[in-house]
């Protein structure tokens, strides 16, 4: 028998062998575990927010020292090895957009540190930054233009 069919695999047996290997998972403790530490976050935030306003700032400045305070958290956790202890008990909880973006990119810097501050730590920031900034900037145009032509339209028909 040739090599090249020894290790031939069919689709049903390839699912039987990935289904005996992956982790089982409680889906309802997941679930669980992803809202209560979400919606922690999602609390800070709002704490952080609320003591900046308190503090004299207006709505706009608050929210960001409220996401500025997530960002930091977010990037201290990751820098000390912590907030990927946090994410195997919290799942999805931790991907709260603001937290796991400062997550992804602060473990990506770090991750390239050994090969300088130039080629590796401030490169690798953009590895995932970049696409993220990039695909926000072209869909913030292409919200701005709809909203633009749909603003046009409302005012020519005279709603």
């Amino acid at each position: 028998m040739p090599s090249d069919q020894v290790n031939k695999v069919n689709s049903a047996q390839y699912k039987k062998m990935v289904e005996e290997q992956a982790p089982k998972s409680n889906i309802g403790k997941d679930c669980l575990m992803a809202f209560l530490f979400g919606g922690s976050l999602c609390v800070l935030g709002q704490i952080a927010f609320d003591i900046a306003k308190s503090a004299g700032l207006d709505k706009d400045l608050a929210s960001a020292v409220s996401s500025i305070s997530l960002i930091t958290l977010a990037a201290i956790l990751t820098a000390f090895n912590v907030f990927d202890d946090i994410g195997r008990i919290a799942g999805a909880g931790t991907l709260v957009p603001i937290t796991g973006f400062a997550n992804s990119v602060v473990a990506s810097a770090m991750e390239f540190k050994t090969e300088g501050f130039v080629f590796g730590t401030s490169v690798k920031l953009f590895v995932i930054a970049g696409p993220v900034v990039v695909f926000g900037t072209v869909f913030s145009v292409i919200y701005g233009i709809i909203l633009l032509i749909l603003k046009a339209m409302v005012v020519d028909v005279g709603l």
